[in-house]
């Protein structure tokens, strides 16, 4: 199988053989100038794995430093805990670069409904008012960076190097990565794609502003008794959000919000005992259900002051990390990977500097205020629901009983949603 190939070839050290062209596409030698690549992406993951395949396709001689490998697939193997909900506008990224049926050679979950309600107030979608098959996709993250590493593998001008802490970096005439064995790479440029923490970005001076939320999440992994569910929903409640996410073979995924100890409460607890607090707290909407496995996590609003400095450019949770209320996370990320893609396509791969911060002007340009709208409509969300102000409960109980009856403004959020607008 593919990922086989991607594990031994990375776990033991080797890069994969350059070639110097790529058909019509790679520069030519007297183009060439004298760095080891025209592109260094810091951070494997799902963005990270996107973008390399992506600026690969353009002919791009390009490295991809990954601190860890993920776990390789088998069929047999329960689902892991860290879910995407992809959207149609995902989707169509992933399929151009030629991932997508290698993730369905895995396993996935298309959804079809989502429902968002509080009290007696709900709005409900259905994929049938976009006249499509179906709205998204619940994606485990391991899977699509594996189904992505895969394809990577394939590029003569892609090479992939994991295991590999960085030690420093320079942004210069030539971008420089130094590693802590001893080796150093330089690049014409550098994409962060090495998440919230980004080392790059600290590296490079970048700050971030933003804040932590006052709740945290717990998520669980469940086996329904039920049959398999095309539909996502979710409940708001004063204390937090409530949400189920169905994914392959009866399993599904519910995720928390509470205070940060309620949450700690409901860890201590051992299986059995959470699942009745979950069947006292969730909506009458959740089949039976068993515990599988569980994890917490802190959630926060983070967002990058500038998206490049120099010759380094910041995609995904490196320039922004955002509420998952919505699950829009990763769909975000990859749309900063789909306009660094169309910008290329535009106007050619930069050859001086003077282009390439034309470039990275362009992109956050067409990104921040994308970003940002969609980070403030998650937070407008999770403040305006998460209280038990009796006002403001008629209100948002109003609205959401409106907004379930007026068909062309639902087509519009649904479009949205789905990555379509």
């Amino acid at each position: 199988m593919g990922w086989i190939s991607v594990t031994v070839q990375v776990l033991t050290g080797r890069l994969i053989e350059r070639k110097d062209s790529i058909e019509n596409s790679t520069m030519t030698s007297s183009e060439r100038t004298d760095h080891d690549y025209d592109v260094i992406i810091v951070g494997g993951g799902m963005v990270g794995g996107a973008a390399a395949i992506g600026l690969a396709q353009r002919g791009l001689q390009t490295l991809v430093l990954e601190s860890r490998l993920p776990k390789p697939f088998t069929p047999d193997q329960p689902p892991d805990l860290r879910v995407s909900a992809l959207n149609l506008g995902s989707f169509d990224l992933l399929r151009d670069l030629g991932v997508w049926e290698r993730l369905e050679a895995m396993r996935l979950n298309p959804y079809r409904r989502m429902a968002v309600w509080e009290e007696n107030g709900r709005c409900e979608f259905d994929s049938q008012e976009l006249a499509m098959e179906e709205l998204g996709y619940f994606v485990e993250n391991r899977l699509l960076q594996l189904a992505l590493l895969d394809e990577a593998v394939t590029y003569p001008n892609l090479e992939l190097l994991s295991d590999v802490t960085i030690d420093d970096a320079s942004f210069g005439r030539d971008a420089r990565v130094q590693l802590s064995d001893g080796r150093a790479f330089t690049c014409q440029w550098l994409v962060a794609a090495d998440g919230a923490n980004s080392q790059m970005r600290s590296l490079a001076d970048i700050r971030t502003r933003g804040w932590p939320y006052r709740q945290q999440v717990l998520a669980m992994c469940v086996k329904t008794a039920g049959k398999d569910q095309d539909i996502t929903w979710q409940q708001f409640t004063p204390t937090g959000p409530m949400a189920f996410l169905p994914m392959y073979d009866n399993h599904a995924e519910l995720i928390w919000y509470n205070s940060e100890q309620r949450i700690a409460e409901l860890k201590a607890l051992d299986n059995h005992a959470l699942a009745a607090e979950v069947r006292a707290a969730f909506p009458v909407e959740l089949d039976e259900f068993e515990i599988l496995s569980r994890a917490s996590f802190p959630i926060q609003r983070q967002h990058a002051a500038h998206y490049w400095r120099e010759n380094l450019l910041l995609v995904g949770d490196a320039a922004h990390t955002i509420n998952p209320l919505a699950g829009q996370g990763v769909n975000l990320g990859l749309k900063d990977v789909e306009a660094l893609l169309e910008l290329i396509d535009e106007r050619g791969r930069p050859s001086n500097r003077a282009e390439l911060r034309e470039l990275f002007q362009s992109y956050e340009r067409k990104r921040r205020l994308d970003n940002f709208a969609m980070m403030s409509a998650m937070d407008a969300f999770y403040l305006g629901f998460s209280n038990d102000v009796t006002p403001l409960r008629t209100l948002r109980n109003a609205g959401l009983a409106l907004a379930n009856r007026l068909p062309i403004a639902k087509r519009q959020v649904l479009r949205y949603a789905a990555g379509l607008a």
